[in-house]
């Protein structure tokens, strides 16, 4: 039997029919403003909040002020209470960029990490990751690497990372193979605003809803409805989504 790690997500881990694959990684792509950071904040908080998993959130765009006030504006009140305590460690862009060389940076994480039990990872984004590296070449492989690392030591991992196409066939990294799962979050203007909707393409391992559902962000984080879109009609004219 497959181990599960429930996200915690209203409506999500329902069309994950349980949640996403235990010591999997998943890459969560998107535009700017999906909800891709959203959605890993309340993913590290909820382990703790609601299973008792302690995380770590890797940052490489934003400093831990940043990562707290965001935390907080989105009703994750306890999250530098985690902090301080240690059930969440976050290491952010001061910390992840003060190394020119990825594998200090690599080498840092996990002798701090060495002993402690965590069990959930984020790592936002990939994007910036890139920066460490001067060739396509090596950022494969030290991406490899570094993915073999998180499985070894049983983390279940999020990864983010921009994408304006929604469609994998249409704008497609080597990512989307290395990685067990891939969730698109899509979004779409309006007069009054914008609508947000998320996509689970691949779970390695499990079936899943493979339907296009509306999301919403409030107070809270992210709720998923279970109606499926009209954009699951993947045959519509999806130059809408681009």
């Amino acid at each position: 039997m497959v181990e599960l790690t429930k996200t915690g997500i209203d409506g999500l881990d329902e069309i994950l029919n349980g949640g996403i694959v235990s010591h999997s990684t998943t890459l969560l792509s998107g535009p700017p403003g999906a909800g891709k950071s959203v959605l890993a904040l309340q993913y590290i908080y909820n382990g703790v909040e609601e299973s008792g998993e302690k995380g770590v959130y890797l940052s490489f765009e934003e400093d831990s002020e940043d990562l707290r006030q965001a935390a907080e504006s989105l009703g994750f009140d306890n999250w530098q209470h985690h902090v301080e305590t240690g059930d969440i460690k976050v290491y952010d862009k001061q910390v992840l960029l003060r190394e020119t060389d990825f594998n200090a940076s690599l080498e840092l994480l996990l002798d701090e990490l060495d002993g402690e039990d965590y069990q959930r990872l984020v790592l936002d984004s990939l994007s910036m990751f890139g920066l460490f590296f001067d060739e396509e070449r090596e950022r494969r492989t030290y991406l490899l690497k570094f993915l073999d690392i998180l499985a070894e030591n049983g983390l279940t991992t999020l990864m983010t990372t921009e994408q304006e196409a929604v469609f994998p066939d249409k704008d497609i990294g080597m990512e989307n193979f290395l990685t067990d799962g891939n969730i698109y979050l899509l979004q779409t203007p309006t007069e009054t605003g914008v609508n947000r909707y998320i996509w689970v393409a691949k779970m390695r391992k499990k079936n899943v809803q493979t339907d296009i559902f509306p999301m919403e962000i409030s107070h809270g984080g992210i709720t998923v409805h279970e109606n499926a879109s009209a954009f699951s009609m993947l045959n519509e004219d999806d130059s809408l989504l681009q």
